[in-house]
């Protein structure tokens, strides 16, 4: 396993907020990720949480804004905040649009050139980056959860679904919900699968519940200013799907609020409070 390279490091709360690099074999590329261990990680592994971001984000993106580590460190909870897609990969398209390519990833393995090489963040984050995690800080990669934003809370949802088991708890903040039926999600689900629709779906949250995927119960909050909610977001889809299979979902609409971090700084307090639930934790 190639050593992992910290890049900064900070004291918050009590604990570390550190971000750092690996040479991803699943990449093909330097990865990079931030990592805060609360006050609690000096006495053994904590448990983990996972928190994607959205378009145009990287690893420090969440980690700076969210304002979560004070939740964090009281329940003892470990954050960890993976870049978004690989960097630098050598793609002339690939920066040429700010809803695909680099930044956005989509939390996919991608399947047509010229991203099939680098564009592979499932594997990154499923397989990959839990084993650097456990062999470098104090994580129980065991109990973990999910969580994500916009792009990152499809990421939440769908590798939760396509992953059953692997998380304890999952909670989204104004995800992408039917990816496969709105423009972001068929340009990234086009530019990285090709166009077999079939494939596509199994990257699509409301089609995965509706053919029979489950997660523990999911928990997302949607504002409903937000400029993206009829056009890109589509959280009634998500509804009428869980409802019809039985899948535990709580939907909360808030009145005034918009899609950035303004909104999620207010409820990530009650987002951690869902994952320490979950995981089993105090605080």
């Amino acid at each position: 396993m190639a050593p992992v390279t910290t890049l900064e490091e900070h004291r918050c709360f009590g604990g570390v907020q550190g971000f750092h690099e690996h040479a991803s074999t699943a990449i093909g590329l330097p990865m990079r990720f931030g990592v805060y261990l609360p006050p609690q990680a000096v006495e053994g592994p904590c448990a983990v949480l996972y928190c994607l971001a959205g378009l145009t984000c990287n690893e420090q993106t969440f980690a700076i804004k969210a304002g979560a580590q004070q939740h964090a460190a009281r329940h003892g909870l470990v954050l960890v905040t993976p870049d978004t897609s690989p960097r630098n990969t050598g793609i002339a398209q690939a920066d040429a649009d700010w809803d695909f390519g680099t930044a956005a990833g989509f939390y996919l393995d991608a399947t047509r050139e010229p991203y099939a090489r680098h564009w592979r963040m499932e594997s990154w984050l499923m397989e990959e980056l839990p084993a650097v995690l456990a062999a470098r800080f104090a994580v129980d990669i065991a109990r973990c959860g999910v969580l994500g934003h916009s792009m990152g809370g499809h990421g939440a949802l769908t590798l939760a679904l396509r992953h059953p088991g692997r998380f304890r708890s999952v909670s989204a903040f104004a995800p992408i919900c039917a990816p496969s039926e709105v423009p972001w999600g068929q340009k990234a689900l086009r530019g990285y699968l090709g166009d077999d629709q079939a494939a596509w779906l199994r990257h699509d949250a409301v089609r995965l519940v509706e053919n029979g995927a489950r997660a523990p119960h999911l928990l997302v909050d949607q504002g409903s200013e937000d400029p993206y909610l009829a056009t890109q977001l589509r959280p009634e889809r998500l509804e009428q799907a869980c409802t019809q299979a039985g899948q535990p979902l709580t939907l909360r609409r808030h009145a005034g609020y918009d899609h950035g971090y303004f909104f999620i700084q207010g409820l990530v307090g009650e987002h951690l409070a869902h994952h320490a639930q979950g995981l089993g934790l105090r605080g």
